[in-house]
């Protein structure tokens, strides 16, 4: 049975800056704590193919694929699934935009299914996702607070 994470976070910053900074793919290294390098691989109008590298985990392992994200501004919403799906049978990930009051409210949705003979089963990878969204979505939003600070939108 697929396994899901769903997580948010509210950003103090107007939609359409948090839109831009966490759709810029390439900048992703430098809002996302656990990835060295992004690289946008093919791109047009529909779906951005790129790969993503993580920096080396505790046993010194560097992680690596190639995900299809597909951005549709006007639902706010952004659909993605890896290409290169390593120890998974499948991932999929939802991105949803919404204002609030406080800003702007930006949830992530994963499903996925991890395969037999991966290095974690589906339990052991929801935990380590939710822990990772977390600490991601913290950063994120604390590089996007800073830029609208900068901008005198927040």
């Amino acid at each position: 049975m697929p396994a899901r994470t769903d997580n948010s976070v509210v950003i103090n910053a107007p939609f359409e800056l948090v839109w831009s900074m966490t759709n810029d793919v390439e900048s992703w290294p430098q809002l996302f704590n656990e990835y060295s390098d992004a690289q946008v691989l093919e791109q047009n109008d529909e779906r951005i193919r790129f790969r993503l590298s993580t920096h080396p985990d505790s046993e010194g392992r560097v992680w690596s694929w190639v995900s299809d994200r597909f951005p549709d501004r006007d639902s706010r919403t952004v659909r993605a699934v890896r290409v290169e799906k390593g120890p998974f049978e499948f991932m999929n990930l939802r991105w949803e935009y919404a204002e609030v009051d406080e800003g702007t409210k930006m949830r992530w949705q994963q499903e996925f299914d991890m395969k037999p003979e991966a290095h974690m089963d589906n339990a052991q990878m929801t935990a380590h996702l939710n822990n990772a969204t977390q600490s991601n979505m913290a950063h994120i939003k604390k590089v996007v607070e800073e830029a609208a600070r900068a901008q005198g939108g927040a």
